[in-house]
């Protein structure tokens, strides 16, 4: 009887969390939409929801570094001005980070990190920050180019835009004097870009996966 009953106490466990986790999927995508549209604190809403139901969540998506719920939560505080709270959610996210084949998982939370830091008055860690993001992200680009190149690597910053913004950011970055505005709105800009740019590359793989199987291009 008592097996029987931890049985059944397990599955339920097992039940709930995995409710817990398919609402946090939901959750987390709302969120893209609304930070993709802008809408910051909608997307915080709904971040923290998913948060709150499964702290662990991770957003993985193929081809792309694998994103804690957290990282999310982190960014839209920065993107709604709540500063205190985005340094220490993202700082907690880097200090968990996972290295994965050589590919960091969250520059993308560490180029957040870096404008929260210069927020909040410490602009060189600040630039440290941005800087290593950067070079995460540019490493990332080139790895999956190469080591994915025959199926989604090829649809992942085709023209090379995302790869050249961040060599102009590098420059400007090792200058004399920063230009904070413009490495503001750039580093502010290659975060969403890279949201962007998983979208348009999971989409663009699924089309010509069914336009290789149908023989011609789905209407």
């Amino acid at each position: 009887m008592k097996i029987k009953n931890s049985l059944a106490l397990f599955s339920l466990f097992v039940f709930f969390t995995g409710c817990a986790t398919i609402q946090s999927a939901g959750d987390l995508q709302y969120g893209r939409q609304a930070l993709l549209g802008g809408n910051n604190e909608a997307a915080l809403g709904y971040f923290y929801s998913a948060a709150q139901r499964d702290p662990n969540y991770v957003y993985a998506t193929g081809s792309s570094p694998k994103q804690s719920v957290w990282s999310y939560v982190g960014r839209s505080e920065y993107l709604t001005g709540r500063f205190p709270q985005a340094q220490q959610t993202l700082e907690r996210v880097i200090s968990g980070e996972r290295v994965i084949s050589g590919i960091r998982q969250e520059d993308i939370a560490r180029l957040y990190l870096g404008l929260t830091l210069a927020r909040e008055g410490d602009r060189q860690r600040g630039l440290n920050e941005i800087e290593s993001g950067m070079r995460g992200i540019n490493n990332f680009l080139d790895y999956i180019n190469q080591a994915q190149r025959f199926n989604i690597g090829q649809f992942w910053d085709v023209d090379r835009d995302i790869r050249r913004a961040i060599q102009s950011d590098l420059a400007l970055i090792s200058g004399k004097d920063v230009d904070w505005q413009r490495l503001t709105a750039d580093t502010e800009w290659l975060g969403v870009r890279m949201e962007q740019e998983s979208d348009l590359a999971r989409r663009q793989e699924a089309f010509e996966n069914n336009r290789d199987s149908s023989g011609s291009p789905s209407r």
